[in-house]
């Protein structure tokens, strides 16, 4: 399944998204300065520059995790090409959120991957719940998986949508893939190492001033009461506010295509893949009191959603999300 579903990830390598002059993207030279990417990157003599934050893996991380993480998401995308602009019906679960099939077997295919390969470690899904790891090491290791972050561009026959796979160890992300099945782009991002698309390494892009800066969020609904004012303090501020790309806004941010993504009413399946992601490629990704990502659920517990964060603050330049989250003030 891994080497023919990444075959075409490959082979667009050299031959796709090479960024030219700046002029291209219509960037005036008031604009926050456009990231070297993909084959240019590649090129470069220099690595990508990784946050001082950005943790060490644990001494037990397996390799095979990173094959493991491509096999899953190989998997899912064989599921969501199958039915995607095809007819299905939809479901509506009970916080009103939409669901299909393509949802449903997407993350049934993943957990049979993981349950053959690792039966130890846990296993966190938005369709298929918690199942909480066994020993001393499986324990320690949770995969948290979104078969579609995007359920209804999914529906509409809209591209951005993608599929979210993460690796927690002791509840903090260390590896992270964005794949986008359609579009057949996957982003790659392993703690303490540069951030990849298709195989090639990405950055962030350099952008110190609020208003020069171009910002993302899935959509305005998702902001009410405390946290749309607080948002709306962001918004008002930045140079562009667009809506509309889920987790597909992340990788446009840690490829250097955009710089602010803030968003709120968010669960641990819908960013803890990101976080590796956007690292890796030089960026930032905390929650809006500026407070790392992270989420540890205890044996037993009934309460899930009281000990993680909603909230998501992610810049590609640490300057503009010191910035951001000052303005976010949250409490």
């Amino acid at each position: 399944i891994a080497s023919q579903g990444r075959e075409p990830y490959r082979k667009m390598q050299s031959t796709s998204y090479r960024l030219g002059n700046p002029s291209h993207l219509g960037l005036s030279k008031t604009s926050c300065k456009p990231a070297v990417l993909y084959a240019a990157a590649k090129r470069s003599s220099r690595a990508v520059s990784m946050s001082a934050h950005s943790p060490a893996l644990p001494a037990d991380f397996n390799e095979s995790y990173v094959e493991l993480a491509h096999k899953l998401a190989d998997a899912a995308a064989g599921v969501t090409r199958k039915y995607f602009r095809s007819p299905f019906d939809v479901e509506t679960k009970s916080d009103a959120s939409p669901v299909t099939i393509a949802d449903k077997e997407a993350e049934t295919a993943m957990r049979a991957i993981i349950t053959q390969v690792c039966p130890d470690h846990g296993v966190f899904g938005e369709e298929h719940g918690l199942k909480v790891g066994s020993g001393e090491a499986g324990s320690r290791y949770m995969w948290v998986l979104d078969p579609i972050d995007g359920t209804k561009s999914f529906i509409t026959g809209k591209p951005l949508f993608g599929t979210l796979i993460s690796l927690l160890h002791d509840g903090r992300p260390i590896l992270g893939v964005i794949d986008q099945p359609i579009l057949r782009e996957r982003w790659l991002g392993v703690s303490g190492r540069p951030s990849t698309l298709n195989g090639a390494p990405i950055k962030t892009r350099a952008c110190a001033d609020m208003k020069l800066a171009y910002l993302y969020a899935t959509t305005p609904h998702m902001f009410s009461g405390a946290t749309e004012q607080s948002f709306n303090r962001v918004r008002d501020s930045v140079r562009i506010p667009m809506y509309g790309c889920d987790c597909y806004a992340y990788g446009l941010l840690a490829a250097g295509l955009c710089d602010l993504v803030v968003e709120a009413d968010l669960k641990p399946y819908d960013y803890m893949a990101l976080v590796p992601v956007i690292k890796g490629a030089g960026g930032e990704i905390t929650d809006w009191r500026g407070a790392e990502l992270s989420w540890q659920p205890q044996p037993g517990s009934q309460d899930l959603i009281g000990g993680w964060p909603g909230e998501v603050c992610a810049a590609g330049d640490p300057r503009l999300h010191k910035q951001a989250v000052s303005l976010l003030a949250w409490k």
